[in-house]
């Protein structure tokens, strides 16, 4: 399965790599979408990080070419993909698809914004509960949640079950669309 990983400077350095590499273990096709072309720049916090080639403008990116979403955290990076609107309905096109999706950190601003949220179940980095709870969210304090295809967590500490959490829910999700 292709996955699209949207992400673009300021994305957190663990929360890009550690996901794509599991994903990549699991037999998945990570690919680095966002905002321009060339390279994105992580950060380790508030140190700049390592940077990743980009495989496809979010602009001309087709979301059916891809079987899940990824949306990696960083306050930087979840801010200025919210506030595109190219990316905003990327990421809109997965759920009105139905395709399985998975936020960690800052990410589930993008979600907010694409107006997603609402009735669903979700756990992010605490200071964006109150804006996930607007939005119209259930907002929990867990280190992964599942709600049908969302999958989100809060911080770079719940990698392990994020990761888990991802590689299971976007293999059924796989399985199921081979089947039919």
């Amino acid at each position: 399965m292709k996955v699209a990983v949207l992400a673009t400077d300021g994305v957190e350095q663990v929360e890009l790599d550690r996901p794509w590499q599991v994903l990549e273990e699991a037999g998945a096709e990570p690919e680095l979408v966002s905002l321009g072309g060339g390279s994105i720049t992580a950060y380790d916090h508030l140190d700049k990080g390592a940077t990743t080639k980009v495989h496809a403008v979010v602009s001309s990116a087709d979301p059916d070419a891809y079987g899940a979403l990824l949306l990696p955290g960083g306050v930087i990076n979840g801010d200025l993909l919210r506030a595109d609107a190219d990316a905003v309905a990327f990421v809109t096109a997965f759920f009105d698809a139905g395709k399985p999706v998975a936020a960690i950190c800052h990410a589930p601003w993008v979600l907010i914004e694409a107006g997603v949220v609402k009735g669903r179940r979700m756990t992010s980095w605490p200071s964006l509960r109150t804006d996930l709870r607007n939005a119209g969210a259930d907002w929990v304090d867990e280190d992964v949640v599942v709600d049908g295809n969302l999958t989100t967590s809060r911080k770079p500490d719940d990698l392990d079950a994020f990761c888990a959490a991802v590689v299971e829910g976007f293999a059924r999700a796989d399985e199921q669309d081979e089947a039919g």
